[in-house]
């Protein structure tokens, strides 16, 4: 199933919160993470129906690589949206890594921020 499709209905928003938190919205992109997640550290990536899988490679608390997978039985992002999921990612990776540890560590919940402005 697609994340945008649950994003129209208000009720299955109840289920993104608990299940799939989302954690960003950037012009279309929206990412997320499953509840039952497992490390490493990764963030999985929709816009416009396709989805992937970002997993942030860190050594000594620094990130050192991104590598990107896709998610079973659905279309991968484009190479052009992979790039702009990745840079945005690459800026943005402390907070990323802020809230994993918030929701699988600490079971605290996240909030999500939306970000209006260009890379």
């Amino acid at each position: 199933m697609q994340v945008s499709f649950f994003l129209c209905n208000f009720a299955a928003q109840n289920v993104i919160t608990n299940t799939m938190p989302k954690i960003f919205e950037y012009f279309g992109f929206v990412f997320f993470f499953y509840s039952n997640e497992h490390e490493p550290i990764h963030v999985h990536v929709t816009h416009k129906g396709c989805q992937s899988i970002f997993e942030l490679i860190m050594d000594n608390g620094v990130l050192v690589e991104i590598r990107v997978r896709e998610k079973a039985g659905e279309e991968p992002l484009s190479s052009k949206d992979q790039k702009t999921a990745e840079e945005f990612i690459r800026k943005y990776s402390k907070n990323i890594i802020t809230k994993w540890i918030k929701f699988f560590v600490l079971r605290q919940a996240v909030k999500s921020t939306t970000i209006k402005t260009k890379l």
